[in-house]
């Protein structure tokens, strides 16, 4: 039988031209992609005309891109691509705090800060209070953790992109938890906002009918000796687009109530005024596997 090309043969013809890869996962995947890849063009009767215009996007996509800013990132999270592959990942059976997408704003190492200290370093916003425990999946206090949080303004904007207008390192911070694995820090309430919309992947959104927004959040990446580090989002309740995320990373159980609280002890402890936001979490963190 011929090993030259044909349309009837053609997932066979290329893959076998990846057999000799040395690295058995790396000949795997590229098999598997060709396989889908030709599937797919076949499935859909792509034209070169379409061919053409998908390798025209993917290098805009990878123009736009710098240090501040990661359109495939983007790309990947739009396609729900970044997701699937955390979910698989982060397979926890319920037992460990659920994971979710790193998302492109964690470019910069956080400033440490001292427990009780607040992220927000320029006004405006409403007060909140976000304290919590790290624990292992069996309940184990994890004195020392790490926690390091990052999330946008009141605006919907994140320091690196309104650099002129905020100080560097505003409303990110690095913590270490108490010996009982307790954390706390003063912020403000979120707002929801629009990834990137200005390029190719804005693009995109728009010419399939999909708004760009995400609901309001906090990041978290949790991390303390022996155990699997968690990267993951605390959403605000009642937020818009917690049913439409456009990159699809709102899990059930991520969604916390940041009520309107009048606490004079929490408000004298935390210097906050009378009347603030307050949440407060748990985090639980699987063993790393041996």
């Amino acid at each position: 039988m011929s090993t030259n090309f044909s349309e009837a043969r053609s997932q066979e013809v290329v893959a076998a031209a990846f057999a000799n890869t040395p690295d058995p996962r790396l000949r795997r995947l590229l098999t598997s992609l060709v396989g889908h890849l030709h599937a797919f063009a076949k499935d859909v009767e792509l034209t070169q005309a379409e061919l053409d215009a998908a390798i025209g996007f993917l290098t805009r996509t990878g123009q736009i891109c710098d240090d501040v800013r990661q359109e495939f990132i983007l790309l990947s999270d739009v396609l729900g691509l970044s997701m699937l592959v955390d979910a698989m990942g982060n397979r926890t059976q319920g037992a460990a705090t659920e994971s979710t997408v790193l998302g492109p704003f964690h470019m910069v190492a956080s400033p440490p800060r001292r427990l009780g200290d607040s992220i927000a370093l320029a006004p405006g916003g409403e007060p909140t209070l976000i304290t919590g425990q790290v624990l292992s999946t069996g309940g184990q206090e994890l004195g020392g953790a790490l926690v390091d949080v990052w999330q946008a303004d009141d605006q919907g904007f994140y320091d690196v992109q309104n650099p002129d207008a905020v100080p560097e390192g505003h409303l990110r911070g690095l913590f270490t938890c108490d010996e009982h694995g307790r954390f706390a820090f003063r912020t403000i309430l979120p707002a929801p906002y629009p990834i990137p919309d200005d390029g190719p992947v804005g693009e995109l959104l728009a010419a399939t009918g999909r708004h760009p927004f995400r609901p309001a959040h906090v990041h978290f990446i949790v991390g303390a000796a022996g155990h699997r580090p968690l990267t993951t989002h605390l959403f605000v309740a009642g937020s818009p687009y917690l049913d439409s995320d456009a990159v699809f990373g709102v899990k059930d159980s991520l969604v916390t109530d940041f009520p309107l609280v009048e606490d004079a002890a929490l408000a004298a402890k935390y210097g906050l005024p009378p009347r603030f936001r307050h949440a407060d979490i748990e985090l639980r963190l699987p063993q790393q596997a041996h």
